[in-house]
């Protein structure tokens, strides 16, 4: 089996000068970057969590990272089967599940995808694809939980 390892940087930049002493004396800002890569993603947790709401949070990303996945995959397999996508966008939504003890884990995922194909004979084909994506996706696949796809495809 072959493997493959990532690794990214994840710096807290909350420290407001008392470090963690309290649950308030924080801010949850952090930033996330990878070696070799020119931009770095502000991030905190979820307002509901005393996040900063102008960053991204785990949640949104965790969305970004199943988005991203389908969407590569479902353009590879697009490109092998001679069908020409010229513009694909998702509005992805999740929905995370708090339970009493502060932990939680998301139930659901579905992913909207908007696509534009370049003629009426591939919007079909197009469609099925969506189910293939969906099986090689490694982001997918590492979920306790089937991520939907509500598919639009046009001309």
């Amino acid at each position: 089996m072959k493997e493959h390892h990532y690794k990214i940087r994840m710096e807290w930049t909350g420290n407001q000068g008392q470090g963690t002493s309290s649950y308030r004396s924080y801010s949850r800002d952090h930033l996330i970057s990878a070696d070799g890569k020119p931009v770095q993603i502000p991030a905190s947790s979820d307002p509901s969590f005393r996040g900063d709401p102008a960053r991204y949070n785990p949640e949104e990303l965790f969305l970004s990272s199943l988005s991203a996945c389908h969407m590569l995959w479902f353009l590879h397999l697009c490109s092998v089967n001679k069908i020409v996508v010229t513009e694909y966008i998702d509005q992805a939504t999740g929905i995370m599940e708090e339970a009493k003890d502060g932990s939680g884990k998301f139930r659901e995922v579905t992913l909207h995808p908007r696509i534009r194909v370049e003629t009426e004979a591939m919007i079909a084909p197009s469609l099925e694809l969506h189910h293939q994506a969906n099986a090689m996706c490694f982001i997918a696949n590492s979920c306790n939980f089937p991520v939907q796809h509500e598919p639009e495809t046009t001309i």
